[in-house]
């Protein structure tokens, strides 16, 4: 069996999706007398009438459904001009009303009588939520409706290039799906190797942080020593929206190759001590800025807790993202800074170059660079140290500039361990060289770090890293300013 694409199965979702509405349309259609629209009679006009008729509300429930089935059937056969014309048509026509707005605000500004004050609170509350909100949620009547919200606002944000009323619309739309995927409505469940074909199909297509190649590899990542978990709300059961991988072992990885082997023999998960969590990935674009991440996280060590109680570190196997990114786009003064004579002088060496940056974007172009002893013991000791640097760096609100830092620690974790080549997949070189990094949860200090980070920015680390950070010691006030590092 192939691995699915990820396109395939969101063409087959939107296809049976437009397929099940369009019968809805049909059969309300019969029963109250109102005209479906054949696809390829959708224009802008008719996305005009029937936008208007469902805000219109007239007839009864059976109505209302009709119209909102005919107008979500019709965005699905548009293409992808059509689409942005429609989500422009609904971001700009169905906007506030100011001159409503600035009558609401006066009369309740003006008014003197208690009651008749109240009366005009209530008619502000309701001027001030846009009509585009109350069509969009007419969606949430019909079958898959929320997910078709989801899938919406997913396209909006591909296609909003800075426009004011579609961003309006955009933040309309996330206000309005934040309500619904509160993580209080939201179910985890453990995903085995018994669970629906369809699912798993849907953990190979979404798997964001590190690609399962084979139906084999997902079958080794859901043995009995490991743990799949993922959140799903009750009008999309059949979508995970976030899935978090855990790997049961003894004591901490720090290599993503060794812990994915499929040779490796299956451990008993009765005798582990230690929970690693090795990939978190969302699945649903159209929740981007919806968070909940955390609440998984948190989920999933109360159940492994209360399933395996052996189980005393509770870890993270985490990616760098952006630390090459930072290395190349930054002030060249970022290397030098940072690294020793000796170590500026094998790093020029061997990417024959007398600039620091551009003689390591040489040595790391090489393909399997990492396995030349040579090159390997040569960067080694520079590469952690500029790493431990990036971790240090913020964006210009004081927030580290790494997100999957600033995911963790936000959570209350602890920088745990730096890991030398801890990703040797082409995507793991690409993105950091090969390094990445032990986010620690310590169940007694969670709290104290989450305090904290919210506070102060102040990040937990643990005494490997803050070894390597006490070798700034060296670099001046001034260089640390200009490359926005903190040293706390």
């Amino acid at each position: 069996m192939a691995v699915p694409e990820t396109e395939t199965l969101v063409e087959r979702t939107l296809s049976n999706l437009a397929g099940a509405w369009r019968d809805i349309a049909k059969s309300a259609a019969r029963s109250v007398g109102l005209k479906a629209v054949p696809a390829e009679n959708v224009d802008k006009k008719t996305i005009d009438k029937l936008m208007a008729e469902c805000l219109e509300a007239r007839g009864g429930e059976v109505s209302a459904r009709m119209r909102a089935a005919e107008l979500g059937k019709s965005y699905l056969e548009l293409d992808t001009q059509g689409r942005a014309d429609f989500l422009a048509t609904l971001a700009r026509e169905y906007a506030l009303d100011p001159d409503l707005v600035a009558k609401a605000i006066s009369d309740y500004q003006f008014e003197a009588d208690p009651d008749a004050k109240l009366e005009a609170e209530e008619r502000l509350r309701r001027v001030v939520i846009p009509p585009r909100v109350r069509l969009l949620k007419q969606f949430n009547g019909l079958p898959e409706g929320v997910k078709f919200l989801v899938d919406l606002r997913a396209d909006l944000l591909h296609l909003s290039n800075g426009d004011p009323y579609l961003r309006g619309l955009d933040h309309d739309l996330r206000d309005l799906l934040s309500s619904w995927f509160d993580p209080g409505f939201l179910d985890m469940l453990r995903i085995t190797w018994d669970s629906p074909a369809a699912l798993l199909e849907k953990l190979i297509a979404y798997e964001a942080v590190h690609e399962i190649r084979s139906w084999d590899d997902l079958r080794n990542r859901l043995d009995p020593d490991r743990r799949c978990f993922a959140l799903f709300h009750p009008r999309m059961p059949e979508e995970p929206l976030t899935f978090i991988e855990v790997a049961l072992v003894k004591g901490i990885a720090r290599n993503v190759q060794t812990l994915l082997d499929e040779s490796a023999p299956q451990a008993d998960p009765g005798a582990a001590d230690t929970a690693i969590f090795y990939s978190i990935s969302n699945t649903q674009r159209g929740l981007r800025g919806v968070t909940f991440g955390d609440h998984l996280i948190k989920q999933a060590v109360q159940s492994l807790a209360h399933d395996l109680p052996g189980l005393k570190v509770f870890s993270t196997l985490s990616p760098v993202p952006g630390f090459r990114k930072w290395l190349r786009d930054g002030d060249p003064e970022k290397i030098d800074v940072f690294l020793q004579d000796n170590e500026r002088d094998g790093i020029r060496s061997l990417g024959e170059n007398e600039k620091t940056l551009d003689a390591l974007d040489t040595i790391l172009a090489v393909e399997n660079w990492f396995q030349d002893k040579v090159i390997e013991e040569t960067l080694r000791a520079p590469l952690m140290r500029l790493c431990t640097a990036y971790f240090h760096a913020r964006q210009a609100k004081g927030l580290p500039v790494d997100p999957v830092a600033r995911f963790h620690l936000k959570n209350g974790a602890r920088l745990e361990h730096m890991n030398w080549l801890g990703d040797t997949s082409q995507n793991g070189i690409k993105q950091s060289a090969g390094i990445m990094v032990n986010y620690r949860y310590m169940l007694e200090d969670i709290e104290k770090n989450h305090e904290a980070y919210m506070k102060d920015h102040r990040i937990a680390i643990g005494s490997e890293v803050k070894a390597l950070a006490r070798s700034f010691k060296d670099v001046g006030a001034e260089a640390m300013k200009r490359l926005n590092i903190v040293r706390k």
